[in-house]
């Protein structure tokens, strides 16, 4: 197992629920609200699941290859991205299933979402590949799918200032020896 491959598997699911949404009638106002509700609930966890997990990891290992600055930016946005999702997914949740502007609403979401991916697929995931090792990978997809098994029901969402996250987690972070690229692990781990 690997983290990067468990998010993306994430990634895939979320796109398929969405593509979901999209094809069934919008009479079917029941179905709508069953998948809806078990996206937004995913949408959630994931975000949450990273929040505790992946992020910091990739902070560890991005400060101990000495590219701080490149990471921590990557952090900050992908908090911010997560934030935006969260105000997406209950911008939804103020219309009624079915209608145009719940469509529409759906609509917004998917794009934050979908942004937010290709941003981590392209940066974050590519980076965390490079810096970190297969049995670091293999470690905290273990501690992720056990994260996302445990809260499987949904968790409560929460915004988070990007900065304080940053500055939070990156106190935690135990420096490696000057050259190494092994680190030491975070206390939330």
């Amino acid at each position: 197992m690997d983290i990067t491959e468990l998010i993306l598997d994430d990634h895939r699911e979320q796109r398929r629920l969405f593509a979901m949404l999209e094809q069934i009638d919008r009479s079917e106002t029941a179905v709508l609200a069953a998948i809806w509700d078990r996206l937004a609930a995913f949408l959630e966890l994931h975000a949450l699941a990273e929040e505790e997990i992946f992020y910091p990891a990739l902070l560890e290992v991005g400060i101990a290859a000495r590219k701080a600055s490149g990471v921590k930016d990557e952090t900050l946005d992908a908090i911010h991205d997560h934030n935006e999702i969260r105000d997406a997914v209950a911008e939804v949740a103020r219309h009624q299933v079915g209608t145009d502007n719940w469509y529409a609403a759906v609509a917004a979401a998917n794009l934050a979402n979908s942004d937010h991916m290709a941003e981590e697929e392209r940066e974050g995931l590519t980076d965390f590949r490079r810096l970190a090792g297969l049995s670091r990978r293999h470690q905290l997809a273990v501690t992720f799918a056990a994260y996302e098994a445990r809260n499987f029901a949904g968790v409560t969402p929460v915004d988070k200032d990007p900065e304080t996250y940053v500055r939070e987690v990156t106190k935690e972070v135990r420096p490696a020896a000057p050259g190494s690229l092994s680190v030491g692990s975070l206390k939330r781990n």
